[in-house]
């Protein structure tokens, strides 16, 4: 879709893009094939879209999928929708971040950038198969970031958990409209069993948010702090005289245990 093409639709809905919610409008149609082909589509696949936009990308997923879900929160884009998308699309009027995902089996979407975090997290408290998702630059390298580095942060170790995950391309700017100020990259997500066991994962995921919210302080300092630990059980834990990001996640995993068998002994 050009951009005069959407200019022309926005202007005949009352509509304008909305930076503060990441509303760019891709017209890379090369592109949007592309995230059909990374997402191996069949005709038995049920798709989750978040974010349709004016349905560019969400038009290519009903050609080759069963069934698509799109959940648009802007009340004159999700207008414009249902009146130019194919039967086997159905629309959720509301906002991703507030609704229960329905069941789907495929994730695809180009995530507005300021819901691109919660909505991740939220997908991978989901069941489904593949994730095909065009993030800002910045966050998708964060989603893959080692230890040690500047990126490497909770996202990273979540994702690490719950799915293996890889960056296909680069995005340039040019490939939306308005261009927005940044890069993108599309990101493969596909979930499977943890690589390494915890004995509570809810404490788990608790730990790895209250070390990367301190990742500047050493790890004792923080637990001492929060009083999850006493100053006696410090001298029993690997890592207290660490930070965070130069622990691997199955480290910081050890690291739970270790806390919940001393609060729980």
């Amino acid at each position: 879709m050009k951009p005069s093409e959407i200019k022309t639709i926005l202007a005949e809905i009352g509509a304008s893009p909305a930076r503060s919610r990441g509303q760019n409008f891709l017209i890379d149609e090369k592109l949007a094939d592309r995230q059909i082909e990374y997402a191996r589509l069949s005709s038995e696949d049920i798709v989750l879209e978040v974010g349709p936009g004016l349905g560019v990308l969400t038009k290519r997923l009903a050609a080759s999928a069963n069934k698509v879900i799109a959940i648009e929160t802007d009340a004159k884009l999700a207008s414009y929708l249902l009146n130019n998308l194919p039967p086997n699309v159905e629309l959720i009027k509301d906002d991703a971040l507030d609704v229960e995902f329905p069941i789907f089996n495929k994730f695809v979407s180009n995530l507005p950038y300021s819901i691109s975090s919660p909505i991740i997290f939220k997908l991978l408290e989901n069941s489904f198969e593949r994730g095909v998702v065009m993030l800002q630059k910045e966050f998708a390298d964060r989603m893959v970031a080692l230890p040690g580095g500047k990126n490497y942060s909770r996202l990273t170790v979540n994702v690490y958990y719950r799915a293996e995950c890889r960056i296909l391309e680069n995005v340039s700017s040019s490939c939306f409209w308005p261009a927005p100020r940044v890069d993108s990259a599309v990101v493969e997500l596909v979930p499977r069993a943890p690589p390494f066991h915890v004995k509570d994962e809810k404490f788990f995921f608790h730990l790895v948010e209250l070390l990367f919210q301190n990742r500047r302080k050493k790890i004792g300092t923080i637990l001492k702090m929060r009083s999850l630990i006493t100053a006696e059980q410090r001298m029993q834990l690997p890592y207290v005289d660490d930070r965070v990001e130069t622990l691997v996640p199955e480290q910081i995993g050890e690291l739970s245990d270790k806390v919940i068998e001393l609060r729980t002994s």
